[in-house]
């Protein structure tokens, strides 16, 4: 001990705390300026599990006898004073003795350092989500108004071209007399309900591998075989058309406002492309469109419309009942067809199902 308290000018000069304890009682032999100051003795005895009430001296002893050092982590002082300390109990191995080393580390700095890495990383990740958040809201928003491939296409190159597609089948629908209920009506009522019928029309538009392409005012627009190819893009469409009705008629039996809609199906050739450069819209354009809409606008009430392309595509598969000729402006003499179901036998779905027919 007397070759320590040689150095011990040496020792106190020191930012480390250092002391010597004794490994039978754990009183402190020895202890330099810094040691005293962190860890002062308060008490009668001088032992350091009194000086360092969270120092486990059972774990201590366990560890020391497998020739590991004890280590823990303590604060000492208060407010601007304050110190973090990694302290670190250890054997000796100059001394012959059952003498125990004991070594104090100021490591303050190091945990505000890791305490601002962590705060940074907390908000990195927090931004990364709230990035994450609104690019998820942003695509959900673009594939509202545009097809998903469309999408993907303007994603990479920053511009989507526009396409032609030679069979495609369009749905045009709207509602009878909805000038009459908009003006009649509670506007925020009338809207939900359009908002209702609206949501569950691109359930099933979906459910058939469709798109829907836009809605104006009480007007909605899906079509099939577009943007990709699908070789029963009249089928899918025309199943489509029969699942909205069926939908609107079961919706009017238990509602008091009875929406009563006109439908349009032609099949023929089109041009998709994305309108717009600050606000986006994906629309179509051609004369299966055109047809589709002349044909909406000639139905009578809950009637689907069909055109004669369309017809000859699905005449097999559904039920039809001829509407004769007629002068389609833009067209000529067209011969149209009613839409009446599928030629099946049972049901179409399940009888609990609302897209049921």
């Amino acid at each position: 001990m007397g070759d320590v308290i040689h150095f011990q000018p040496f020792l106190d000069a020191l930012n480390t705390g250092v002391a010597v304890i004794d490994g039978d009682d754990w009183s402190v032999l020895f202890e330099n300026a810094r040691f005293a100051e962190w860890f002062p003795n308060d008490g009668d005895e001088d032992a350091l599990t009194e000086r360092v009430p969270e120092l486990d001296r059972a774990r201590a002893q366990a560890r020391l006898a497998k020739g590991r050092p004890y280590r823990l982590e303590t604060e000492v002082g208060t407010g601007a004073a304050a110190a973090s300390l990694a302290v670190e109990v250890r054997r000796d191995p100059t001394r012959n003795d059952n003498a125990l080393l004991v070594e104090c580390q100021n490591v303050s700095k190091q945990k505000e350092a890791e305490y601002m890495l962590d705060s940074y990383s907390r908000v990195a990740e927090k931004h990364a989500r709230e990035l994450q958040k609104e690019k998820d809201r942003v695509e959900k928003l673009l594939l509202n108004v545009m097809p998903r491939s469309v999408y993907e296409e303007m994603k990479e190159f920053g511009m989507a071209t526009p396409q032609r597609f030679d069979a495609v089948s369009v749905l045009m629908l709207d509602f009878v007399g909805f000038t009459e209920m908009a003006i009649s009506q509670d506007p925020s009522a009338l809207v939900a309900e359009l908002n209702d019928i609206f949501s569950a029309f691109d359930r099933i538009v979906e459910l058939f591998g469709c798109e829907r392409i836009k809605t104006i005012g009480d007007g909605y627009v899906a079509v099939s075989g577009l943007p990709e190819a699908n070789p029963e893009h009249a089928a899918s469409i025309a199943k489509v058309a029969l699942r909205m009705r069926r939908y609107l008629q079961r919706r009017n039996a238990s509602h008091s406002t009875q929406w009563q809609c006109r439908i349009g199906i032609a099949t023929g050739p089109l041009i998709g492309s994305l309108i717009g450069v600050q606000k986006y819209v994906y629309d179509i354009f051609g004369p299966a469109a055109n047809l589709a809409a002349r044909l909406e606008a000639v139905s009578q009430p809950m009637q689907i419309t069909v055109s004669e392309m369309t017809h000859e595509l699905i005449e097999d598969e559904f039920d039809f009942a001829g509407l004769g000729t007629r002068e389609i402006r833009g067209f000529g003499s067209q011969e149209l067809y009613r839409l009446d179901g599928e030629v099946r036998t049972g049901a179409l779905c399940s009888p609990h199902s609302i897209f049921g027919d």
